[in-house]
C-alpha cells in the first residue's frame, strides 16, 4: 500500500461511491525481464561495432588524405543509439517506473503514468494474466487491446518496459495478492 499522500493521487480520479482497496508502484532501479537475454548480447555487439567504427574512422584517417567527413559523422547516430540500448534504456525504464502509480478500486483498474491516466472497468477485463518472477515481484496484465498489437514489439516499449502499450502492473510486490483482489472484485 502506498502512503496517503500517494493514495491522494488517485482521489481526483474516482467515481462516487468508488473506493481504493490497493494501490502501489512497480519495483524501482534496474529491472530485467526474459528479453533481456536477447537484448543485452545484441545491444553489446551493436554498441561494440559502432564505438569500433568511430574509432576507427576518428583515430586513423587515411594517411595524406583530407578526413573524410562522411563517415566520421555517419557513424555517429550509430555510436548514439548504442549507448542507448546499452546502458541509457535501462536508466529511461527506472526513471518512467518512478513516475508510474496503480491502484484497484472496488469498480476500476487505474493507472497513473506520469500525466496519463488510465482507467479499466474491473468488471469488463477480457483476460488478466499474472506472471511472477524470482525475486518476489511479479506483473499482472491486462489485455483489453488485440493479441497483435499488445505482444507485437510494441515498438520502444519492447526495450523500454514502462513505455508498453498494454496495461499492466508491471513488477510489482506481492502480485498474488493483488491478482486475487482483482478476482474478487471481477468475481462480486
Amino acid at each position: 500500500m502506498l502512503p496517503p499522500a500517494e493514495t491522494d493521487r488517485f482521489r481526483t480520479y474516482l467515481l462516487s461511491g468508488e473506493d481504493v482497496l490497493w494501490s502501489g508502484q512497480p519495483k524501482q532501479g534496474l529491472a530485467l525481464s526474459g528479453k533481456d537475454a536477447l537484448l543485452i548480447p545484441f545491444s553489446l555487439l551493436w554498441g561494440g561495432f559502432a564505438f569500433f567504427w568511430n574509432y576507427m574512422v576518428w583515430t586513423f584517417p587515411d594517411a595524406g588524405q583530407e578526413p573524410d567527413w562522411f563517415f566520421r559523422l555517419w557513424g555517429l547516430p550509430f555510436l548514439l543509439v548504442g549507448f542507448y540500448i546499452m546502458i541509457g534504456r535501462f536508466w529511461h525504464d527506472a526513471m518512467l517506473r518512478k513516475r508510474l502509480t496503480y491502484a484497484i478500486t472496488n469498480q476500476r483498474v487505474l493507472v497513473i503514468r506520469g500525466s496519463n491516466f488510465t482507467s479499466l472497468d474491473i468488471h469488463r477485463l477480457p483476460r488478466i494474466e499474472l506472471s511472477e518472477h524470482k525475486d518476489g515481484t511479479g506483473t499482472i496484465e491486462f489485455d483489453v487491446s488485440s493479441m497483435f498489437s499488445v505482444n507485437a514489439l510494441n515498438g520502444i516499449g519492447w526495450w523500454v518496459p514502462a513505455l508498453t502499450k498494454a496495461v499492466q502492473f508491471f513488477r510489482i510486490v506481492s502480485p498474488r495478492q493483488v491478482y486475487e483482489i482483482i478476482l474478487k472484485q471481477t468475481q462480486g
